[in-house]
Order: structure tokens, then C-alpha cells, then sequence
């Protein structure tokens, strides 16, 4: 995620970002994620924003990199103890380097047009075997939302045909809706896959 009117958006309102409470179907996800992954695993959160997530995560013991385009939020995922940096998918690179790769509501901010190479990456950057969590809302099309920040969206079909084709395998999906940063209610889908498709068909 690059856009610089979405980072502006979250730079301006990194504590109020920071002060939304985790949905019990957040934690539930976070808990679903933790549970695919060895003790002591290496995560990559993908858009850690202010390090809610990734915070939960170290206190479970892993080793957590996580990676944001907004210097606000890094500054606040330091101060939870993540070890966290500047960056975006385009500099996910490298080769079987994490056990999980985490992107909780950060890649509907890439472009459409990019989602395939991000994917690749991630499935690329996964040890063979390791866990993916993808929070995404759903739907069609690009816009922008009442504050400014950019969104790609997508449906479950679209996300689960573009894992498989990297070969990827789809384990579980929850569905539901709620107001986010804006206010708005909105769709999405929680999705947990791991990066082989040995295992048997999709959930």
C-alpha cells in the first residue's frame, strides 16, 4: 500500500486507529492463525499498522517482523515491543523466510492490478507448508471510502481462485460486517490458507 492520500489518512488518525477495540472474530482470527504455526514461529504482519495484532502474537512467544507504509503506526508497533519497519508489499521479497505471513485489512489498499504479484510474494517469502491470513472487504471494484483511504475489493470466489492458482490451499473462511475508521458498515471475509496444496481440496 502506497497510496499517499490512504497513508496521510492514517498518519492523521494513527490514535484513533490505534484506539479500535479487536472484534472477538479478530482475536478468534488471530487465535485460528497462531494455532497453524510452530512454537516460536517467524511471522511477517503485512501492514502491521499501529501493531495490535502482531503485539498479541509476541506475547505468544514468535518472532514478529511487521511492515507499514505509515510512520506513525511503526512508531506505535515499536512501543508494543514489535520489531517493525517502513514498507510495503513491494518489499516483500526473498524465499521460504517465514513459518506464517499475517495481512489483516492491508492489501484491499494495493491496487487491483498488483494483488497477483503481492500474492506471489507472500506465498513465495512462506516457508512450504506455512500459514496465511488475509482479512479483506468485500466486493467489487476501486474507490475510496468517506475519508479518503483507497480500497480494492474483492469477493471470497475471486480471493480463493487467485490462492490457488499460486498453489496455495484455502482452510477456513468467516464471513461479517462492521464499521471500521470511517464509520461505515461494510462486508468482509477473515481467510486462512497455508502455502501447499498437499493437503486436499479448499475449506
Amino acid at each position: 500500500m502506497t497510496d499517499r492520500k490512504t497513508i496521510d489518512v492514517y498518519e492523521a488518525q494513527a490514535q484513533r486507529y490505534a484506539d479500535l477495540a479487536l472484534s472477538k472474530m479478530q482475536i478468534a482470527a488471530i487465535d485460528r492463525f497462531l494455532s497453524m504455526l510452530p512454537a516460536r514461529a517467524t511471522i511477517l504482519d503485512a501492514g502491521c499498522g499501529p501493531g495490535l495484532h502482531a503485539a498479541i502474537m509476541v506475547s505468544a512467544g514468535h518472532d514478529v517482523h511487521g511492515i507499514d507504509p505509515t510512520e506513525a503506526f511503526v512508531t506505535d508497533a515499536l512501543s508494543r515491543g514489535v520489531n517493525a519497519r517502513l514498507g510495503s508489499f513491494d518489499d516483500i521479497t526473498g524465499t521460504a523466510l517465514y513459518d506464517g505471513i499475517y495481512a489483516s485489512f492491508s492489501l484491499l489498499h494495493a491496487p487491483r492490478a498488483a494483488l497477483p504479484d503481492h500474492l506471489a510474494a507472500m506465498i513465495r517469502a512462506l516457508k512450504p507448508g506455512g500459514a496465511l491470513f488475509i482479512g479483506m472487504k468485500t466486493g467489487s471494484g476501486e474507490d475510496r471510502d468517506t475519508i479518503g483511504r483507497r480500497y480494492t475489493y474483492v469477493t471470497e470466489f475471486e480471493m480463493r481462485g487467485l490462492l490457488r492458482d499460486l498453489g496455495a490451499r484455502v482452510v477456513h473462511v468467516e464471513t461479517g460486517e462492521e464499521a471500521g475508521l470511517s464509520g461505515e458498515v461494510a462486508p468482509f471475509f477473515l481467510m486462512h490458507a497455508t502455502s501447499n496444496t498437499s493437503e486436499g481440496p479448499d475449506a
